[in-house]
């Protein structure tokens, strides 16, 4: 089946299932996350540093168990999706809101030509993260907020987001930041979930919204990260509202591909260097 959805701005693909065109100012209406309690940008930043820290000691265990091992071939597929990149001799690559590296680690197994580099602003998930690291994979860890990041304009060649994008307090502002720091040619990846549609919807709703928060306590300890979840879920742009900003940002050849039946969902984009023209997007066939 090939499908292919067009803004009036420009282009965008969407494997694997139909994606409508966001009605017009939909994707400037969520400016990014707002856990509970937060009045703004920098309230709501300082909130989500809060709670990933508190729930740093069972994070890894909890998504492990909460998604049945799911995410491990999440991460897996998106590394491999950019193993053209990662197996470039010297390519550099950021994976942002790191948390305790697992990401970071997909990537490496996928090249170890690349040099990797994870950044998160939660000085416990770096510490897990750097506890994770064998000798023979080295990744430089880096504490920072992907909103403010110490790199130069134009270091990367490829720059990646595991489920940490939803949780940024200004979506556009770190679209612009990743853009910033990718070079002429360079490629972004964005894994973060979605809400599935149908009967899979319906019963991940279930779960998703009452079962989940209630083990995600138990466990952890702390009842407002994991019914934070579900909320930031519900609250992040669909697929065709983050392709639309990622449109406007500068990025070319945008698309997103879902993950078991749209639970999950990789965001593509290119930033293509101004030199040369526009590439234009075919009709492609899902896979």
């Amino acid at each position: 089946m090939s499908l292919k959805a067009r803004s009036s701005r420009r282009s965008r693909r969407f494997e694997g299932r139909p994606v409508p065109d966001p009605l017009p100012g939909d994707s400037q209406r969520v400016r990014g996350a707002a856990p509970e309690g937060a009045t703004d940008a920098e309230s709501a930043s300082r909130a989500v540093r809060e709670m990933f820290t508190s729930i740093a000691p069972r994070y890894d265990l909890l998504n492990h168990l909460l998604s049945a091992n799911i995410d491990k071939l999440w991460w897996r597929r998106t590394a491999r999706s950019f193993r053209h990149i990662l197996s470039r001799e010297g390519a550099r690559v950021l994976d942002l809101c790191c948390g305790t590296g697992d990401m970071a680690f997909a990537l490496r197994k996928q090249g170890s030509a690349a040099t990797i580099t994870g950044a998160d602003f939660s000085h416990a998930m770096l510490v897990r993260a750097r506890a994770k690291t064998s000798a023979g994979s080295p990744i430089a860890w880096i504490e920072s907020d992907a909103l403010r990041l110490p790199f130069p304009d134009a270091t990367f060649d490829l720059v990646t987001l595991a489920f940490g994008f939803r949780n940024l307090a200004d979506y556009d502002a770190g679209l612009e930041e990743i853009f910033r720091v990718l070079r002429p040619g360079g490629e972004c990846g964005i894994l973060d979930f979605s809400e599935p549609g149908g009967i899979v919807g319906k019963v991940y709703n279930v779960y998703f919204k009452s079962v989940l928060p209630r083990i995600g306590k138990l466990i952890s300890g702390n009842n407002g990260a994991y019914a934070y979840l579900p909320a930031s879920v519900k609250r992040f742009p669909s697929p065709a509202q983050l392709i639309e900003r990622m449109a406007k940002t500068g990025f070319e050849e945008s698309s997103w591909t879902p993950y078991t039946f749209g639970i999950a969902g990789l965001f593509r984009g290119k930033k293509v260097p101004r030199n040369v023209p526009s590439l234009s997007i075919r009709d492609v066939s899902s896979r």
